[in-house]
């Protein structure tokens, strides 16, 4: 089924962009750093004969505009309007990596039917020091594009096909100040601060009952569960072992039955 390219111009100057197949409940994907709505074809074509599927761009990536800002509020931000604009009842969010996080900030912010994480830690401040580790070679232009490489290659795990790994890394876009932008608060504040930004960020989940669903390739630590619970209540975290960074690509039949029996589940 084809699909639609649309614009949207955000508050700030930055033109995003998005794309729109199928029909029937709202859903919202969001891909990775580096990344664009692309990424998640194999998806979106196992969803589209039943569900209204929305694929933005975030800022920075894809088709969408450069920007100043690249921070996890704005971001956020562009994909709750982006569902504002569409008038989007309660959409599932679904986010893989960096748009894990961006989902999780957008379902904090307007009402969501659900939102589904896929492998994306939220305890920011223990990648921080993964990232702190390498970035004189990050703000090295001509080391930069090499370590995004070897960071990706390091992640993406031995299971996925060869032609979907290609592909993947065909279409990334690794632009120097997007992704030292995304990053900017993992390399310039201090633990301390990332922490009460990603709490703030959650603040929304307090009191609510968002059904919310944590879905990795690799054991994110024996007490991840509980430190989300404590900040997303009702929160469940789900380990597919040895699946790497890109579960949902691993096996996306698998991972679209999982999200439709997750939604089947809820009450919309």
């Amino acid at each position: 089924m084809a699909h639609t390219q649309h614009t949207l111009p955000m508050a700030d100057g930055t033109e995003l962009s998005w794309t729109r197949r199928g029909s029937g409940t709202p859903v919202v994907l969001v891909h990775g750093i580096t990344e664009s709505t692309s990424t998640w074809d194999p998806i979106a074509a196992r969803l589209e004969d039943r569900f209204d599927v929305v694929a933005v761009d975030l800022r920075g990536h894809g088709r969408s505009g450069l920007s100043n800002d690249y921070g996890l509020e704005a971001m956020a931000g562009d994909v709750a309007a982006v569902i504002e604009m569409i008038g989007m009842d309660r959409p599932h969010l679904v986010g893989h990596s960096l748009g894990g996080a961006v989902v999780s900030a957008t379902g904090s912010m307007v009402p969501v039917a659900s939102v589904t994480n896929v492998d994306q830690s939220l305890r920011l401040g223990q990648f921080k020091e993964q990232i702190v580790s390498v970035e004189g070679m990050l703000r090295d232009p001509e080391v930069f594009p090499t370590v995004v490489s070897a960071l990706f290659d390091e992640m993406i795990g031995p299971r996925i096909d060869e032609t979907e790994r290609t592909r993947i890394n065909a279409a990334r876009r690794a632009d120097q100040d997007v992704v030292l932008g995304v990053w900017r608060l993992l390399l310039e504040s201090p633990v301390e601060e990332v922490d009460a930004a990603v709490d703030a960020a959650l603040a929304g989940y307090s009191g609510s009952a968002v059904p919310y669903l944590s879905l990795f390739g690799s054991d994110p630590g024996d007490d991840y569960a509980a430190w989300l619970n404590a900040r997303i209540p009702g929160s469940s975290v789900e380990i597919w072992a040895d699946h790497g960074h890109y579960p949902h690509l691993v096996d996306p039949d698998r991972f679209s039955d999982r999200l439709s029996g997750f939604w089947n589940s809820t009450d919309r």
